[in-house]
Parts: structure tokens; sequence; C-alpha cells
């Protein structure tokens, strides 16, 4: 049986410049009613740059939300409509320094599925060519180049903690090793 809750109606309490926030009444499968907090995003995109011997570039900076410096994988936000494809490939040059020939398409992560619409899309990235950096104003951070194995080692022992640069590296792993 297919499962599905159906929104009777909804209220924006939040509009902001990265996320909006309803609370919406909905309708369950059984006929009772409750209640959803959502946060609306436009969502993400990510990217894995790989070079010829191996190494992966990641990016590390502080996250306000967690209070602490992340290890990730270069990612922004999308704006409403902006192709994911193309985000991936900016922010691969404006974090990083780098384009890419060749990009692999790893797929989609829910980011938290429980509250949130945010959906952040993957890409791992090969032939990589360096170029000028251009970080966003306001933005800071450390680019580190490390091999492939390190990073998954920093994925299985807990330090890196960010959802989607876990999804990518096990999943490009997974491609690889199939290779």
């Amino acid at each position: 049986m297919a499962h599905t809750e159906t929104m009777l109606e909804s209220k924006e309490i939040f509009s902001g410049r990265v996320i909006r926030v309803t609370v919406d009444k909905v309708q369950l499968e059984d006929g009772t009613t409750s209640t959803r907090e959502i946060v609306h995003h436009h969502g993400g995109a990510c990217i894995l740059p790989v070079d010829s011997d191996g190494n992966v570039t990641m990016v590390r900076q502080f996250r306000y939300a967690f209070g602490e410096e992340i290890w990730e994988l270069p990612a922004g936000k999308l704006e409403a409509g902006e192709d994911p494809f193309e985000a991936a490939k900016r922010e691969l040059s404006e974090e990083c320094g780098l384009t890419a020939d060749n990009f692999i398409d790893l797929g989609v992560v829910y980011a938290t599925v429980g509250y949130d619409s945010e959906k952040i899309y993957l890409w791992a990235a090969t032939g990589l060519h360096e170029v000028k950096q251009h970080l966003d104003a306001g933005e800071f951070l450390d680019v580190v180049k490390m091999p492939f194995d390190k990073a998954l080692g920093l994925v299985m022992d807990g330090t890196i903690k960010d959802s989607k640069t876990q999804v990518a590296l096990l999943k490009y792993a997974q491609l690889r090793d199939k290779a």
C-alpha cells in the first residue's frame, strides 16, 4: 500500500534568503489530521573532485550552526530554478579553483527527510584543471588535497560528519572498486 498525506492548509511563518518555513495542516491516510513544520529549500549541488593521482580536493570551513569547522566537498545552494549540474561546476571553480573534463552523476541526497525539502545533487569530477579560485564575499575556507583512501578513512572514523560528503565519497568508492 502506498502511504500519503494530503495538505489541507499551509501558513508561511518565515521567509528568508535561504529558506522558507511553513506550518501545514495535513490529512493522514486514516482520515485524522496532523501538523507538519516544513523548511523549504531550493536545494544544493556538491562535487567530488578526483585528480589523476587519486587525490580528492576537499574544503574545511567553519559552520555556524554546528559551531565547528567541517570537512566537506565543494558545494553550494541552488538559486530558484538553477540547474544543479551548472551549480556544481560553479562551486568547483569558485571554492577550489578547478574545472573538469569529465563528470559522473552520483545521484541525489535528501538531506533531512523529516521536515526539510532540501535535495542535494551529487557529481564526481575527473580530468581536473586549475583556474583562479573566486570565493563569495564572506566565504572563508581551506582547500585541502588528500589521497582518496584517507578521505574514506575520515568518513569511517567520524571526522567527516557532513552527509553529502559521506555519501559522495562512499558512492564513488563503490564505482571505483567496480571499475
